[in-house]
């Protein structure tokens, strides 16, 4: 149990991954570095139809992601998505991918 803010929590308290790199790949791919240290290849494909990202199917959009404290984020914040879920969702990846 964990206490913050005057509130219990059950369980340990983790740290909060943040993503602290982040490239635009071909295909509509993200390339992340993460707080863990650790980097994965993530497909935003599947998300593209949602009514949150149909901004992101424009590749001139896709391509301007950039990292606001610890998210990655387009169009000046007005989109973002969850770093837990890239870390969760993306494949780790050995290597690094030419730019």
């Amino acid at each position: 149990m964990y206490i913050v803010d005057g509130i219990a929590y059950a369980g340990e308290q983790r740290e909060s991954v943040k993503v602290q790199g982040v490239r635009p790949l071909g295909g509509y791919r993200l390339w992340l570095r993460f707080s863990t240290g650790e980097a994965k290849v993530f497909d935003f494909t599947p998300l593209l139809s949602e009514p949150a990202f149909l901004p992101l199917q424009d590749p001139d959009v896709f391509r301007n992601v950039y990292i606001d404290y610890g998210a990655t984020v387009w169009n000046d914040g007005g989109i973002d998505i969850a770093p837990e879920y890239l870390y969760r969702n993306a494949v780790a990846v050995q290597e690094k991918i030419a730019g």
